[in-house]
């Protein structure tokens, strides 16, 4: 029988920690509000300061990733979140869960994963040839959104059956499989050269060089305020669909869950249009697909324009993710690439945190509408920033050697 590659172990430990992942999907906030009782405020606070914390914890955590073997990095980032998201269905199993211990939880979990992805980057980049890179990353993208179109609806059929502390179990055993898989890979890592602390200009390293890059810098612009625009109108359109318009929660989640095919369309895509016109195309494409759902109107009419737009939305992410993710692997140094992946992250997760909070209130000022329509006008503007520079176009996966990675 044979052995899975190293790269079938990495993909298979990615592979049962995000479908863990999406299993739980918006489970804290379900035990926020069924187990501790916690009002609007309260959950929409845990949701923004475990992101934006998680996110300033994680600030020393690159140039720390940096100077270590990556592998036993990502082991350790797995074990720590399997043992905080072990300690909430304890607690709650014994009456003493707490608002504090979700947002600590929330915390870790948020810092260990920025950490994990910052280790894995620069692994993979270790591990899979320069040709394959694009290929492996497609792989990935095509798992997230096989993750998500399954694991919600699975979940909240097991919250409804079990409630939503099995949720957290599963998340939990989701993180100690990645683990065991990462462990079975048996080949070497050399060691990074040793620094016995992180110096101030080792952590401000990765947004340096991220801003003193022709061509990331525009790409760090252009995806950060991307996600974080599609992220803060978020819970604006459930209030808007599930309380103005009326639809149920089933209709809901088919809007935006049925949609998500469209990932895995864009993922398969990529493989095969690798280039740099893919690359805006898809960019550009992804920056129109949000202000029609201001526009978004009772009925099916409404329920037919949310997920038309969620599907074009959806594949050109698919074809995009991939194609920047590849990019960017490509124009940073080894010796640079967890830092500037923690960069990377950590501003990403406090600009999140950052726009939805500022859209509730832009919301609560004006309308649901207006703030989703403001963020639909400046995601059109979003383009711009991809074409602003001519680029070294990208390798074609045409000449990538035989070995697949799928």
């Amino acid at each position: 029988m044979r052995r899975p590659t190293d790269f079938e172990w990495v993909w298979t430990a990615y592979a049962v920690s995000i479908f863990g992942t999406f299993l739980a999907f918006d489970a804290f906030p379900l035990i926020a509000i069924l187990v501790l009782d916690a009002g609007p405020a309260a959950v929409s606070a845990l949701a923004a300061a475990g992101l934006a914390a998680g996110a300033l914890v994680a600030i020393p955590l690159g140039p720390w990733v940096e100077f270590r073997r990556k592998r036993p990095v990502m082991i350790g980032m797995d074990l720590v979140r399997f043992a905080a998201l072990c300690s909430v269905p304890v607690a709650i199993w014994t009456g003493w869960l707490t608002f504090v211990q979700l947002l600590v939880v929330s915390v870790i979990v948020a810092a260990s994963g920025i950490a994990f992805r910052a280790a894995s980057g620069a692994y993979l980049k270790r591990l899979v040839p320069p040709d394959e890179l694009l290929r492996a990353n497609a792989r990935f993208e095509s798992t997230t959104w096989t993750a998500t179109v399954l694991g919600p609806p699975l979940g909240g059929a097991a919250i409804g059956v079990l409630g939503p502390a099995i949720t957290v179990v599963a998340n939990a055993a989701s993180f100690l499989l990645s683990a065991l898989s990462l462990g079975a890979i048996r080949g070497g890592e050399p060691r990074p050269a040793p620094r016995a602390t992180p110096r101030l200009g080792d952590i401000a390293e990765g947004w340096r060089f991220i801003l003193g890059h022709a061509e990331l810098r525009p790409l760090f612009l252009n995806t950060v305020l991307v996600n974080a625009l599609i992220m803060a109108t978020a819970p604006l359109m459930a209030v808007l669909m599930l309380g103005e318009l009326g639809f149920s929660p089933f209709l809901y989640a088919v809007a935006f869950g049925v949609p998500c095919v469209g990932g895995i369309v864009g993922a398969r895509l990529a493989r095969r249009w690798a280039s740099q016109r893919a690359l805006i195309v898809s960019g550009t494409l992804r920056a129109c697909c949000s202000l029609p759902l201001a526009f978004v109107m009772s009925g099916a009419p409404g329920l037919a324009l949310v997920l038309v737009t969620q599907f074009a939305l959806l594949v050109a992410i698919g074809v995009f993710n991939p194609l920047y993710a590849t990019r960017r692997l490509q124009l940073t140094p080894d010796d640079r690439v967890s830092r500037t992946l923690a960069a990377w992250t950590i501003t990403s997760n406090l600009t999140t945190a950052a726009l939805t909070a500022s859209w509730g209130v832009l919301a609560h000022l004006t309308s649901l509408r207006f703030a989703i329509g403001a963020a639909g006008v400046l995601m059109l503007l979003t383009p711009l920033l991809l074409v602003a520079r001519r680029r070294a176009p990208m390798p074609s996966p045409a000449v990538a050697a035989p070995r697949q990675l799928h």
